[in-house]
């Protein structure tokens, strides 16, 4: 494997903390933006042609699933750590932001078919989805097992944890690949099969383990830690095997990649970077320069 090894256990209750120190969505409304890039702008290719001139179009989650993203207060604007980083990116690049709320099944076809210029969904980088995107890091995301915090399961770290438990996980996910492949595992060794439990809804998906209805919920460290820190209801038992990059992810091939790299290396040299990832509680998995193409994961 040749993602970052992950000691997620030590990380776990500093971003709890961090988070029950800050957890104003209200106050989050306000956007934090960055100035031109000259040298960012350069990058983009002279035939390069954006969905809509002068705008940056992104995909991002439809879903209320903070603090990735989620609705403001007037019920419409998306707010969220993606969409925050989006507009640094259209800032840096001198464009307009234009967010298109859309699902987690629709955006690998939605980047190859020309409708978005780039998607926003906490995509990590994997050896396979390298074949068709090309992808410029922006966070180091680990995986979390959530429970309800009067549950009796402490730890789930490895592939026995999760012999015979139902474990919500959305499907096409990396999470849901570690689930399966941990099952494929247990079943070798004669242990019970796991019970995926698939939702993609968030407010679903967490009325569904506080009613018993599953026993755990498998899905990135950010949202799960978010909800340990502002609602008090679940608790964190575990991690994933791997820490895995999220990048801003384009067509493969379309030369966009650096620019979206110098754009966001310019944030985090000017700072701006840092502060969003502060205010949404990710500072934990801040990187200290964008990456085109790392090595990901491979199952």
């Amino acid at each position: 494997m040749r993602a970052l090894t992950l000691t997620v256990l030590a990380l776990l209750p500093s971003l709890a903390c961090s988070a029950d120190e800050r957890l104003s969505v209200q106050q989050n409304e306000t956007p934090i933006h960055a100035p031109a890039n000259p040298q960012a702008i350069s990058k983009i290719p002279a035939d390069f042609h954006f969905i809509e001139p002068g705008t940056l179009t992104v995909a991002t989650s439809a879903t209320n699933s903070p603090p990735l993203s989620l609705l403001a207060s007037d019920n419409v604007t998306r707010i969220g750590s993606d969409p925050d980083i989006a507009r640094l990116l259209a800032d840096s690049l001198g464009l307009k932001l234009k967010l298109v709320p859309a699902s987690w099944e629709d955006w690998p076809l939605g980047i190859s078919a020309g409708r978005y210029d780039v998607a926003m969904f906490n995509i990590a980088v994997t050896e396979e989805r390298k074949k068709k995107f090309d992808f410029a890091t922006y966070r180091a995301d680990n995986h979390a097992f959530a429970v309800k915090s009067d549950s009796k399961i402490s730890r789930i770290n490895s592939p026995p944890d999760i012999a015979g438990k139902r474990i919500i996980v959305s499907s096409g996910t990396n999470q849901e690949r570690i689930l399966l492949s941990w099952d494929q595992q247990n079943r070798a060794k004669g242990l019970p099969a796991v019970t995926p439990v698939y939702l993609t809804d968030d407010a679903s998906a967490t009325l569904t383990l506080l009613s018993g209805r599953a026993d755990a919920m498998f899905g990135p460290h950010s949202m799960a830690a978010w909800k340990v820190a502002s609602r008090g209801q679940t608790k964190l038992v575990g991690s994933g095997p791997f820490r895995a990059w999220v990048a801003v992810t384009t067509k493969k091939g379309n030369s966009l990649a650096p620019a979206l790299q110098a754009a966001l290396d310019g944030t985090i040299t000017g700072g701006q970077y840092q502060q969003v990832l502060s205010r949404w509680g990710e500072q934990d998995e801040a990187i200290a320069h964008s990456t085109i193409n790392p090595p990901g994961i491979v199952y």
